[in-house]
């Protein structure tokens, strides 16, 4: 656990571990400078910020560790807000841990996980969320999740929270100044004023927490569950998504006899793809398990592609190699009834081999027909799976949440605006409804950091990998 508040001056080597070209070891606080001159060819407590110096390293015993190139920067023009040296060296393990060893001979001790970016914190260098999403940045495993992270980090979320904060602070002021004067029955917060201003607050606070599941679902990847009858072409249909022969395809009923999964991007969202085990009847115990566990999947999953054959209709789950368009149809609606917060989609493949082309089901939302085999309506399936996730958000121009301690904040703070609106309209005291207002702004102070715990920020910080 990280100590809160502990100024002592801390290493950690901040590339990964492994071999590699460069590796590079930061050093922060408050004799960070005087530490590494100790230990370097140059004397850097004198040189301006942001420059770099090539040095000599040499260890106890005077043999030379490494050459290495040390940026330094001043206290106050950091990222940590301290004093701060990089040491860029060989990318050799060995290097790296005499190195660290050196600085900690000198008066370093090892950074603990998130202590960087903590110190960042606690310098107002970055509020609280824009500290969370450093984190996010590291993580971000596409274009989306990356946009998301990198605005976050530079403020735009915390400045819209911030002004939110100010309207409610004001109202709040008013409303608790009339308390002062409540003989006199002055009311100095208009009340029409006041509830235009909540259901405004409110929407956008809806909001926020509304684009939580976008969020959360590009930050770790949409789970996408393939499921169907056996021989309707869902390994085929994981193979052309991928592009590439990742699952073995056969005509041989129960080939796929475990769930595979793997990832793709579609324009810049994660989606994990899961390719199950053909569900049917009768079938023998090593695939019987597997077909639980494509029941498991659907479950579990966010998007469920169903897949028929659609080169002719006829058979069923029971007893026949596929499932035809018609029985799915009828098996997605039981799903969808069971599982009413997924997106399902029936897909109709071997489309090019139908001789009939008129159905009933061409028309719907929810039917697409492909031939996974020649690569016919992917592209139309590939963009049902991104509307699915993108809704009616725009990426571009919305702030997105994607962390679930700023979603369960958010949700606290609309429960306590909707009781500070139902006391407007139904006039109970002033005190009252400062106090529900007072909660709301509490709440989003949790987000930004404007009110914290040392326990919570031990939490969060936890989580950092060493060395950020």
């Amino acid at each position: 656990m990280i100590n809160i508040g502990v100024s002592d001056t801390i290493c950690a080597l901040s590339t990964a571990n492994g071999i590699g070209a460069i590796g590079l070891v930061r050093v922060s606080g408050e004799k960070a400078l005087s530490i590494v001159s100790s230990i370097a060819s140059k004397n850097l407590e004198d040189k301006a910020s942001h420059t770099a110096h090539f040095c000599t390293i040499k260890g106890l015993d005077g043999d030379i560790i490494d050459e290495v190139l040390i940026t330094v920067f001043a206290k106050g023009k950091s990222f940590t807000g301290e004093e701060i040296a990089e040491i860029a060296c060989h990318g050799s393990p060995y290097i790296q841990q005499q190195i660290i060893q050196l600085l900690l001979t000198k008066g370093c001790r090892m950074a603990e996980p998130g202590e960087f970016t903590m110190r960042a914190f606690m310098n107002g260098k970055l509020d609280l969320s824009q500290a969370e999403a450093v984190a996010d940045l590291i993580a971000s495993q596409s274009k989306n999740a990356h946009n998301i992270a990198l605005k976050q980090m530079r403020g735009g979320f915390s400045n819209e929270l911030k002004e939110i904060r100010e309207k409610l602070i004001n109202f709040a002021s008013l409303i608790e100044l009339e308390l002062d004067f409540s003989e006199e029955d002055v009311e100095f917060a208009d009340r029409t004023q006041l509830k235009k201003m909540v259901n405004d607050v409110l929407l956008y606070i809806g909001r926020l927490a509304k684009s939580f599941e976008l969020g959360n679902a590009i930050k770790n990847g949409v789970p996408v569950a393939i499921v169907g009858a056996p021989n309707t072409g869902k390994s085929t249909l994981l193979n052309t998504l991928l592009g590439e022969d990742r699952a073995i395809v056969s005509n041989i009923e129960g080939t796929t006899r475990d769930v595979i999964e793997e990832t793709i991007n579609i324009n810049g969202i994660l989606f994990r793809l899961i390719d199950t085990a053909g569900i049917r009847e009768g079938a023998e115990t090593i695939e019987a398990m597997g077909i639980e566990r494509s029941l498991e999947k659907i479950r579990s999953a966010q998007i469920v592609l169903v897949m028929s054959d659609f080169s002719e209709e006829g058979s069923a789950l029971e007893g026949h190699k596929s499932m035809d368009t018609q029985t799915a149809s009828e098996w997605v609606n039981e799903l969808q009834n069971q599982y009413p917060d997924k997106k399902f989609v029936l897909i109709g493949n071997k489309a090019d081999l139908r001789k009939e082309t008129s159905s009933s089901l061409t028309s719907s939302s929810t039917f697409i027909p492909i031939s996974a085999k020649a690569g016919k309506g992917i592209d139309e399936l590939r963009s049902w799976m991104e509307a699915q996730v993108l809704g009616n958000f725009d990426l571009a121009n919305e702030t997105i949440v994607s962390n679930v301690r700023h979603y369960d904040a958010l949700v606290k703070t609309e429960e306590q605006l909707l009781k500070a609106k139902e006391g407007i309209e139904t006039g109970v005291t002033s005190d009252f409804v400062a106090m529900d207002i007072r909660q709301a702004m509490y709440h989003l102070g949790t987000i930004t950091g404007d009110i914290s715990s040392d326990e919570l920020l031990g939490n969060i910080f936890s989580r950092f990998c060493i060395g950020k």
